[in-house]
């Protein structure tokens, strides 16, 4: 088995909500928006996931995606 770095792939977001809070956390973390702006999971979002992780989360379209996901 090869030893390296471990690559954590991120689903894409279920919903349009977490797809708005990975874009928002994104705009935060590229100095977009300032980090005291953001709150809740957009926040959390910013502080423990990458740049690519965020970009991969918050890619993709929102047609066909629930509003909220329980």
């Amino acid at each position: 088995m090869a030893s390296g770095a471990v690559k954590e792939k991120y689903m894409p977001a279920k919903s349009k909500a977490q797809q708005r809070a990975a874009g928002a956390a994104l705009s935060a973390k590229r100095g977009e928006t300032p980090k005291s702006k953001i709150k809740g999971a957009s926040k959390e979002m910013a502080e423990s996931m990458t740049e690519k992780q965020l970009e991969e989360f918050a890619s993709g379209t929102t047609k066909g995606k629930p509003e909220h996901v329980d």
